[in-house]
């Protein structure tokens, strides 16, 4: 008797899932798309507008942190965002409300990933010679299989794309903990400069900005040492997965 649970769905319903989320993705960008070019809005103009919601009580930082989550999905810049929630919150709850949103975004662009890079970045030996450049990826790829916390968190480190990041984790379907672990600490410094960027900022109407000069020297301080690290781990990186590219 002909097992029919061996018998292939059509194309359509195995899909389903994917498209309809796909539909969706593509949804939430036309609309954000739609919004800020029909009313000649820049990035950072549909930022300001968000300003007065953000600072309405209780409802504020839940927005705050809803927005932060959709982001990777609309493709807005996280530095937009992260500048707006320290001028906003301030340095303290500004650094506590991003980490909880940055890692909730990252979970997000991590289980999209997950979802639509069945199967990508195989590891065979014809794929490998194509270019230095596919080579250096595999390397990073196979080095965030390997050993999942420290790659991610160097990666955070060094200021790789945000989301990239957490998109290719997803792909490679490495495990969520050790990826999420990762990034919430190696994200930290990078956010609390820039959190302290928009913090130092005293007025935001449009006119020559007002700094207060306490609270910029102590972000331009964290910047600094986060650019001096991530020099260091960079190189070291580079050295590691260059090698591993070669010799595996």
């Amino acid at each position: 008797m002909e097992n029919s649970a061996q018998t292939p769905k059509p194309w359509f319903q195995a899909h389903a899932q994917k498209l309809i989320a796909l539909l969706f993705w593509v949804l939430l960008i036309v609309g954000y798309q739609w919004y800020a070019n029909g009313n000649h809005l820049s990035p950072l103009q549909v930022v300001q507008q968000l300003l007065d919601f953000m600072t309405n009580g209780f409802w504020g930082p839940i927005i705050y942190i809803i927005l932060y989550a959709i982001r990777p999905l609309i493709l807005f810049p996280s530095t937009v965002l992260t500048l707006a929630g320290g001028f906003v919150y301030g340095p303290v709850l500004g650094v506590v409300y991003t980490v909880i949103a940055s890692n909730i975004s990252s979970t997000i662009a991590y289980f999209v990933g997950h979802f639509f890079g069945e199967d990508m970045l195989k590891d065979d030996e014809e794929t490998l010679k194509v270019s230095k450049t596919f080579r250096v990826l595999q390397g990073y790829a196979r080095r965030m299989r390997e050993n999942s916390f420290e790659t991610v968190m160097i990666m955070r480190f060094i200021f790789l794309p945000y989301d990239a990041v957490s998109y290719l984790a997803g792909f490679l379907r490495i495990k969520y903990w050790p990826f999420i672990l990762a990034t919430a600490l190696g994200s930290i410094p990078g956010t609390m400069a820039f959190i302290g960027f928009g913090a130092s900022i005293e007025r935001f109407d449009g006119a020559l900005l007002k700094l207060n000069p306490v609270t910029l020297g102590f972000s331009v301080v964290i910047l600094i040492v986060s650019i001096v690290l991530s020099r260091m781990f960079k190189k070291r990186e580079a050295v590691a997965v260059d090698y591993n590219s070669v010799v595996e």
